[in-house]
């Protein structure tokens, strides 16, 4: 028998366009479960330390897996809202 495959889920690094405070969240689309979140206080984040985030909230990127940014809009005379994700899954052990 072969071990259970850990579902894969989408993590999303965002930015308020009012405060500049980055929000990390795990997707968890097709279920009830609470979204797990963290908030960056400092500038852009790192991919180390967005992969720490993520490991405190017990995911991991998935192997070969690049975080991917887009632009969002509503018009093009405004900012744009930047957005990046990147496939995770659990952490063998829970969080970190």
């Amino acid at each position: 028998m072969s071990a259970p495959v850990a579902p894969i889920h989408t993590a999303v690094l965002s930015v308020s366009p009012s405060t500049g405070t980055w929000r990390l969240f795990v997707a968890l689309l097709g279920t009830t479960e609470v979204w797990s979140e963290h908030v960056f206080t400092a500038e852009v984040p790192t991919v180390a330390a967005r992969t720490a985030a993520l490991a405190r909230l017990g995911y991991e990127p998935v192997p070969n897996s690049a975080w991917e940014w887009e632009e969002d809009s509503s018009s093009p005379d405004q900012p744009v809202d930047l957005l990046a994700s990147i496939k995770v899954r659990e952490r063998t052990g829970g969080a970190a």
